[in-house]
This record gives structure tokens, C-alpha cells and sequence, in this order.
């Protein structure tokens, strides 16, 4: 279900073990198991891994939610009248090959009635949503959920009719399904105005009291615990003529030399010099302490060891 050259499979944006291995990207690897165990309506939540951008928003783990809901006859049968499930027809816009039309209007109003309560009870009755057509490997037709918060459209989550070879090979013939899935730690950001996703990660007790006694009806506006300068610092290098480059591999380097207390990491510069025939990149490194105040003396530590790793295993040459 996942095409040869779906990013879900890209080396740049996945941690591979060896060739046969790697981490989840996502949680939709257990769907099947757990139909095959005879659920039919159900929850994962899962700690998920991608080599992403260095910011305040991404990090190489987080958690994903994934909910799914199986529709029988019998649930059929009270949901509609006269409905088949499956045909042998073209795949569309709006259906796969095996749906009947019937079925899949079914499916998608099902699933938008749920998804819209959730984001009600998230988000207040009051507020202003869309949906947005979109592509997912493991549904079809798909969308992103998106709502209007402090005047942003924002995107909750991503659903959809879930791929009927999907059920097919976990063994259940007779059934159609929807699924949808979210990343925890951006909501939690969003609801509680959490502006540092570093902070899930961190031990400090400042930061976990304020949640230590919640309920999921409490209301918690996050207040800042770190007030530590930040440390900036800008490397520049040539990229390598002779081996391939990404910057997802300088990030994951930078993590591994910097861990939390990098902060960010931007590209905010690159040009081509014809003469050497050499592609430029200039990265600007923010450092910053959760805990502590950070002095320039520690965060150039952590910077020579960033360019003397890069000059070893990436192949560049600084500038």
C-alpha cells in the first residue's frame, strides 16, 4: 500500500535499522493485528520516530493517536437502509474499486460526525472548521481536519475510508472501516500554548507540576519556566562533489552532538559557486538551556564538535 516512493520510505526522512528494518514512522503498522484479534472499534497511541527539521515544533520521537471503527451489517442496518457494501467497479475521486458510492458516503459522514464531536470537545462548540481533500497510503478518499484558532486554520488530524485490502489481509471480508490519526504532543502544544516541544522530554519539575494533577477537563494555560538567553552560532561548508547529501543527516548529527539543548536549526543560506563548482549551505544553530543559563564557552563545545562530525562523517569541507 505504500508506493516505492512514498517519503515514508525515504533514508532522509526515516531511521532504518539495516535494509530489512526501521522505526515506526507512523502507528497504522498495527491496524491489522489488532482487527485480527476480532476488534472493530479501537485506539493506538504510540511513540513514533522521523528525521525531521530541528525547531520548536518537531522532534525525532513524538506520540500518535490513531483511532479506528469498524461498520458490519448489523451496525449497517441500524446506521441506513438498503445499503450494499461492495461492487466491482473503477476506483474514483470519491470511492474505491470495491465500495459501492452508498457505502462510502456512509463511511465518510460516519467518520466527520465523530471527528467534528472530537474536535468540539477539544477545541468548544462554537467552532469554525473545514475539511481538505488529501492523500494518505492506507485510506481512500482522505482528508485533513482543520480548524480556525487564533485566526490560523490549523490541521488536527488526517482521516479517512480505510484501504479495503487492508481488512481483506487481516482476514475480514464482510466489513468496511475508517481511520484517522493525530500527533499528541502538537495538540498539546496548541490547547495548553505549550511553545517548546523539547519540554515533553524534560525533567523538570517546573515544567511537569503544572499537569500533575490534571484532569481532562481542567483548564491549564502553560506558563514559561525558562527565561535562559539563547546561544547563536552559524556554520558554513561546502557540500561533497562525490557522495550524496541531505539535510536531515546534518540535523541528525546535530542532535547527536547538541541533544536538548539545541533549539533550532535553519538553513539561511545557500548558493552555487561556479567557478568551484561547489554547492554552499549556511546554518544558523540556536543553543539554549531548559534548565540553566548557557555560556557561550559551553554552547562553542558542542559547535566545534558539530563541524569537526560533519567534516568526518557527511564529507563537507568548511568554509
Amino acid at each position: 500500500l505504500v508506493p516505492k516512493d512514498h517519503p515514508s520510505r525515504k533514508l532522509s526522512d526515516s531511521y532504518y535499522l539495516n535494509s530489512e528494518y526501521m522505526l515506526r514512522a507512523h502507528t497504522s503498522a498495527h491496524q491489522s493485528n489488532l482487527m485480527r484479534m476480532g476488534l472493530d472499534h479501537f485506539l493506538v497511541v504510540g511513540d513514533v520516530y522521523r528525521r525531521d527539521e530541528i525547531d520548536r515544533s518537531h522532534y525525532p520521537v513524538f506520540h500518535q493517536m490513531e483511532g479506528v471503527s469498524l461498520i458490519d451489517n448489523l451496525m449497517l442496518g441500524k446506521m441506513s437502509d438498503n445499503i450494499k457494501m461492495f461492487e466491482a467497479s473503477e476506483r474514483t475521486e470519491t470511492k474505491q474499486g470495491v465500495h459501492t458510492q452508498d457505502i462510502s458516503n456512509l463511511c465518510e459522514a460516519d467518520l466527520k460526525n465523530c471527528l467534528v464531536g472530537l474536535a468540539k470537545a477539544l477545541f468548544g462548540q462554537n467552532i469554525e472548521y473545514r475539511w481538505v481533500d488529501c492523500y494518505f497510503p492506507f485510506t481512500h478518499p482522505s482528508w485533513e481536519l482543520e480548524v480556525m484558532f487564533n485566526g490560523e486554520w490549523l490541521e488536527v488530524l488526517g482521516c479517512g475510508v480505510m484501504e479495503q485490502q487492508i481488512l481483506h489481509e487481516a482476514g475480514i471480508q464482510d466489513k468496511v472501516g475508517w481511520a484517522f490519526g493525530l500527533g499528541l504532543e502538537r495538540l498539546a502544544m496548541i490547547l495548553y500554548g505549550i511553545p517548546d516541544i523539547r519540554l515533553f522530554w524534560s525533567q523538570d519539575s517546573g515544567f511537569l507540576n503544572q499537569f500533575k494533577d490534571a484532569t481532562h477537563e481542567s483548564v491549564i494555560k502553560f506558563k514559561e519556566v525558562s527565561k535562559n538567553p539563547q546561544c547563536v552560532n552559524d556554520v558554513s561548508f561546502w557540500l561533497p562533489k562525490d557522495q550524496p547529501y541531505d539535510s536531515n543527516d546534518f540535523y541528525d548529527l546535530v542532535r547527536e552532538a547538541g541533544g536538548p539543548t539545541v533549539e533550532q536549526v535553519t538553513l539561511v543560506d545557500e548558493f552555487f559557486h561556479p567557478k568551484k563548482g561547489l554547492q554552499s549551505h549556511c546554518y544558523r544553530i540556536v543553543y539554549r538551556h531548559m534548565d540553566r543559563p548557557l555560556t557561550n564557552e559551553e554552547a562553542n563545545v558542542i559547535h566545534n564538535d558539530i563541524k569537526k562530525n560533519a567534516v568526518d562523517k557527511l564529507g563537507v569541507t568548511m568554509r
